[in-house]
């Protein structure tokens, strides 16, 4: 009876750690990641508001870019 009842537990997780360790293994491919940049993807609903907030982080703390995808980086943007 002991045996069995350890076992079972330990069949529980093997396939646990096997389903997990499954997941999350796949790449996106360049025809998907058009719906990655989806519109409705962005988080600021509006542009002149983000543009706004874009100036004043540029005058006050001198940060300005960084927003956008302008290239894979291999520098041939």
């Amino acid at each position: 009876m002991a045996s069995r009842s350890f076992f079972r537990p330990l069949l529980l997780g093997i396939a646990v750690a096997i389903g997990a360790s499954a997941c999350g293994r796949t790449a996106v491919r360049a025809s998907e990641k058009e719906f990655l940049a989806d519109q409705v993807m962005v988080f600021d609903n509006d542009p002149h508001e983000a543009a706004s907030d874009d100036h004043i982080m540029s005058n006050r703390e001198g940060a300005a870019g960084g927003h956008g995808a302008g290239g894979g980086g291999c520098g041939c943007n």
